[in-house]
């Protein structure tokens, strides 16, 4: 048996469990539908045949706990035991069912043990184990396993620990790294809208090569213009975060003179993300916006205070779309060291959407949010996600960006 301990380390597991010989399958373990209006919901969530609750719901919970752990702060702790291998060679039978029922005696009654991946995959989440040494855990579940399996079958099972909320150290750049066996409801999101999903790519792929047609004229100006305003590349060139803390290349045109300290923005991002501060820019009508970017910033060169203000220096961005780092519409891709002080549900907004050129941020208030509601925003547009939401955004970005509002 290998025993892992996961700490915020992506744990890439596939399982096809369709050749396994398992006879229980009058229950569809992903249909939601089902069970919530099943009359007698309460036995129909149990998997009666294992006495484990069943995928659809065990994953429900799951997102729910760790929403719920993200405010709370109490810890979590999700074991995955993977019996795929032991199961394609000794079949179903005795053996799986003398697991499922070594499960109750291992948990509390506020903890709650399911299927992960049906025919593949057990899971126990232990619900507020602050003060609990996981590990400790993860040898009383081996103790136990290793009463009713002998050495052979012990050796085709895998047992994966997972806490939630993730420790990890903010000054390495492992920080990015999120443990996505503990999101399992973005896969299956993904898995039910894959028809959405992939016309949405096919708009993305067909609006950049459109964008970059239909603003080709700009392709040659503005660098132009950048030559002749300061020294220095035409390109923009910034490592960024996209969906999952996939590091890219994030592509703009320059707007700020060579060699600028960028301490200026870390200690403005650090202020703004963890103090819900920020800048304030008096109105002729003497009224005060909130804004989220640095306003009258020396670094930026004339050119690329316009470039700014009309939001032309974001073009490039196409060819980034074009590639599939970014899509046209959704949250904006963070610079690694915002990540450094992220609250743990912020980490929502690059998990659940690739991130967008503009956004329901970008039509609703652009700078002038606080991050809270930024987030929020990008939250709130992930749920309700639809191919109509998107186009909607994409014709109401051109009126914000001629309005001008909150760009700087």
């Amino acid at each position: 048996m290998k025993l892992f301990f996961e700490r915020g380390i992506v744990n890439n597991i596939k399982f096809n469990f369709k050749d396994l010989p398992l006879k229980n399958s009058r229950k569809n373990h992903n249909d939601y539908q089902n069970y919530n209006n099943h009359p007698d919901r309460a036995e129909y969530l149990l998997d009666n045949g294992y006495g484990l609750y069943v995928q659809a719901y065990f994953r429900e919970v799951l997102s729910l706990e760790r929403k719920r752990a993200e405010r709370s702060r109490k810890r979590f702790l999700l074991v995955l035991i993977n019996i795929h291998n032991l199961l394609r060679n000794n079949g179903e039978g005795k053996i799986l069912k003398n697991i499922a029922r070594a499960l109750p005696s291992l948990t509390r009654e506020t903890d709650i043990a399911g299927w992960y991946d049906y025919g593949s995959v057990m899971g126990i989440i232990f619900t507020e184990i602050n003060g609990v040494n996981e590990d400790i855990i993860g040898e009383k579940i081996y103790n136990n396993l290793s009463n009713i399996l002998d050495s052979e079958q012990l050796k085709k099972i895998d047992i994966s620990l997972h806490v939630f909320p993730e420790e990890f150290d903010r000054t390495k750049p492992d920080v990015t790294k999120t443990d996505l066996n503990l999101y399992p409801d973005l896969s299956d999101r993904k898995s039910s809208k894959r028809s959405s999903f992939f016309l949405k790519r096919t708009m993305d792929i067909i609006g950049s090569i459109f964008g970059i047609l239909i603003f080709s004229p700009f392709f040659l100006i503005i660098p132009i213009l950048i030559k002749l305003s300061s020294q220095g590349p035409v390109l923009f060139k910034q490592g960024r975060l996209g969906q999952f803390g996939n590091k890219f290349t994030f592509l703009k045109f320059r707007t700020m003179h060579l060699s600028c300290d960028e301490l200026v923005h870390k200690e403005y991002i650090k202020d703004f993300i963890s103090a819900q501060k920020s800048f304030e820019v008096e109105k002729k009508n003497g009224a005060k916006d909130r804004v989220y970017k640095l306003n009258a910033d020396s670094r930026i060169t004339p050119i690329g205070r316009f470039l700014r203000k009309s939001s032309l220096d974001e073009l490039p961005q196409f060819f980034n779309v074009l590639k599939g780092d970014m899509s046209l519409v959704g949250p904006r891709p963070p610079i690694p060291y915002e990540l450094e002080h992220y609250d743990i549900w912020h980490r929502r907004r690059i998990l659940e959407m690739k991130p967008g050129i503009t956004g329901i941020w970008q039509v609703n208030g652009r700078s002038s949010t606080t991050f809270d509601e930024m987030v929020r925003m990008d939250i709130q547009y992930s749920k309700k996600w639809s191919l109509l939401l998107d186009i909607k955004i994409l014709l109401k970005t051109p009126y914000v960006v001629l309005y001008g509002k909150g760009g700087y």
